[in-house]
């Protein structure tokens, strides 16, 4: 982004300190960050055979891992799910990735009146056969594979698409069990709904690019959910949950705040990219985010204390955090992918402000 787009930044956190995100005005806030007057022309074909390159994912990781909200202490293990077997752990194989569908029955796991603070995908590494691994040839050595997991959500037309959950480099000479952050691919089928499984693709690339990279990361196999496959370890998905009777959030709306009943407090506001026309082919990732907003009352000081020319208290943001995404780019004819943090989009605090 350049200077222009960092001076609209300030801008709009000025904004945002005074009120929530609706859908639209998240859409004029993306705008006004990328200095754009109007949603590129984007279609379902820009998408086709469409992969986000290696420097960009990273950056979108990392970025990731930094805006994660600090898991609240004390969580309470709510169940290791070893998923559904003969359905799948089938492994396709293509000349830049391989990938392994996985699938876990969510229905009644998560208690009533909990939140889901972690969840944990424990996939086990089979030990190397070192007749998997390509002929040694003169390039740089190649010590690590780049394995990714994503979210799959089923769409009503019956196509399937992506999100890119977690990322990290796995030695590939190494076996064991390896855990995946998947927190919020369990809070997306939450908000899907939809009384299914919950799906996973793990994708196994090369560290690098390049051919010698890619055909070294075949070599890397983790047991699947098939019965026929007599490994030991088969994948887990371990789920930790709060008790919210016993540790709700501070600050957190109940269940009378939508009613208007509560005193001011910070309520869920999902924002759907995957439903909306305008970033559905625009906004790669996340599929969507808890943007929250800030609801209820605040308390009116006497009128003989009030300042003169202020006005009525009322619930505004006081605290906020940053969105990462990934998005397309039309220039000319061509359509890149870029990455970028976008201040100010998740609602963290609500408090009572004076209008004045």
């Amino acid at each position: 982004m350049d200077l222009r787009c960092a001076g609209m930044l300030c801008v709009l956190c000025l904004v945002l300190t005074v009120r929530a995100f609706t859908q639209e005005g998240f859409k004029e806030a993306v705008l006004k960050q990328l200095g754009l007057s109007e949603v590129p022309k984007l279609h379902k074909r820009d998408l086709v055979d469409l992969v986000i390159p290696e420097h960009v994912k990273n950056k979108y990781m990392s970025m990731l891992k930094r805006q994660r909200v600090k898991r609240r202490a004390l969580p309470s293990l709510a169940g290791i799910l070893r998923g559904i077997p003969g359905h799948t752990g089938e492994v396709l194989h293509s000349d830049t990735t391989t990938r392994q569908k996985l699938m876990f029955d969510m229905e009644g796991r998560i208690p009533k009146n909990s939140e889901v603070t972690m969840a944990e995908l424990k996939l086990f590494k089979k030990p190397l056969d070192r007749a998997n691994l390509p002929a040694k040839q003169s390039h740089r050595p190649v010590s690590n594979a780049r394995v990714s997991v994503y979210w799959v959500h089923r769409q009503h037309d019956g196509t399937n698409r992506t999100s890119l959950i977690d990322s990290r480099l796995v030695p590939i000479r190494e076996s064991g069990w390896k855990s995946f952050d998947v927190t919020q691919a369990v809070h997306y089928w939450l908000r899907n709904k939809r009384r299914e499984p919950m799906f996973l693709e793990v994708w196994i690339e090369g560290e690098r690019v390049g051919s010698y990279a890619s055909e070294m990361a075949k070599a890397v196999h983790f047991t699947s959910q098939d019965p026929k496959d007599k490994a030991l370890g088969k994948p887990e998905l371990v789920l930790y949950t709060l008790d919210l009777d016993d540790y709700g959030s501070p600050g957190d709306c109940r269940e009378e705040a939508v009613m208007g009943k509560s005193t001011c407090c910070r309520q869920k506001h999902y924002i759907n990219f995957r439903e909306l026309s305008w970033a559905q082919h625009w906004i790669l990732e996340p599929a969507g985010f808890q943007a929250y907003r800030c609801s209820g009352s605040c308390l009116q000081p006497p009128r003989h204390l009030r300042r003169l020319g202020s006005g009525q208290r009322s619930c505004a943001v006081a605290g906020s955090s940053a969105l990462p995404i990934i998005y397309l780019v039309k220039r000319g004819n061509r359509t890149e992918i870029e990455a970028a943090e976008f201040p100010s989009m998740i609602v963290e605090r609500c408090s009572c402000v004076t209008d004045g």
